[in-house]
């Protein structure tokens, strides 16, 4: 009876070592689903981490002004391009660079990087009050132009208000003057056969319609309106500059001139850069932007509002310094 137990002894522990083996195996499975499962939502972790810090940065890029190495800077205030609501220079940007720029303890001057053919006459006096504004509140904090390649017109209006002007040798200055373009198309619809129809309430509420001929009248006031933003220009050019201006016949007459003929006529100061300027006039090597960044949010909803008042748009010009 003794020798008929062995077998099914020896049946039971091979039997049970397997399970054993089985066992660990399972475990072992389940443990390095686990860890897949753990690495997993670690990585998934790290792509949501990512993907929230980029569309921070896309969102509100704007961190380099508002984290200020402590030292004394030089705040730089970008106006570059075309100065115009919608444009990355026009008059919320700038102001509220300025204004940032003017809250930091840090600042030791502020310049502005004025690269810029012009633009809005109501932007460009909106930045031109707001740096008056600042130099009432703030006697003590410089504020100065630096022109790139060009200001003239709304750039120049903006600059006449900062302490100093400095330009390149071959920079382009000046530009006085106001603007208001467009098209006429009466004589092409006759030509082609085609009848203009146009209804309107209130005698000129069509003025200056391209496709209807010229109104004496209507040209004579919008005239009118062109000379008085041009004296407005003019008073503040000269408010801003006083006596530092040489007054010639053509000053005001919208030509522009060389930075180094610009000095000599008092539109300007002196010669320099960016660099130059925060380096040797404001004293510091140590530069900070100031500039406003666009989000992406605002970016998208300006496209959307642009295209929505493309659509709603009318033939009137805005009147430019341009």
């Amino acid at each position: 009876m003794e020798n008929q137990q062995h077998p099914n002894t020896s049946e039971q522990g091979a039997a049970g070592w397997e399970k054993q083996v089985l066992e660990k195996l399972a475990f072992s499975a389940i443990d390095e689903q686990k860890k897949a499962r753990r690495w997993g939502i670690f990585f998934k972790f790290l792509t949501f981490a990512y993907l929230a810090v980029a569309l921070g940065l896309l969102v509100y890029p704007r961190f380099e002004a508002e984290i200020s190495s402590g030292k004394q800077h030089a705040a730089v205030i970008d106006v570059l391009g075309m100065i115009a609501e919608g444009e990355s220079a026009n008059a919320t940007t700038v102001i509220e660079g300025l204004r940032d720029a003017v809250k930091d303890k840090n600042t030791k001057g502020i310049i502005l990087n004025i690269n810029s053919p012009g633009g809005s006459a109501v932007q460009s006096a909106y930045i031109y009050d707001e740096i008056r504004r600042q130099k009432a509140e703030h006697p003590d904090m410089p504020i100065y132009s630096v022109v790139g390649d060009m200001c003239a017109s709304g750039g120049y209006y903006i600059a006449s208000a900062s302490d100093k002007i400095y330009v390149s040798q071959a920079s382009l200055i000046g530009s006085i003057g106001v603007i208001m373009n467009g098209f006429g198309f009466s004589n092409v619809l006759e030509k082609l056969g085609v009848e203009r129809r146009l209804l309107t309430a209130g005698e000129h509420k069509a003025l200056l319609d391209p496709f209807s001929p010229v109104k004496e009248q209507e040209t004579k006031h919008m005239q009118s309106l062109l000379d008085q933003v041009h004296q407005q220009f003019i008073a503040a050019v000269k408010q801003g500059r006083g006596d530092r201006l040489k007054e010639t016949p053509d000053m005001f007459s919208g030509l522009v001139w060389t930075g180094e003929e610009g000095v000599k006529l008092g539109l300007a100061d002196d010669f320099g850069s960016v660099d130059s300027v925060a380096r040797e006039v404001i004293g510091t090597e140590e530069q900070l932007n100031f500039t406003p960044q666009e989000r992406l949010i605002d970016r998208l909803a300006g496209k959307f509002g642009a295209s929505f008042a493309h659509a709603l748009g009318t033939a009137v010009k805005s009147i430019n310094f341009q």
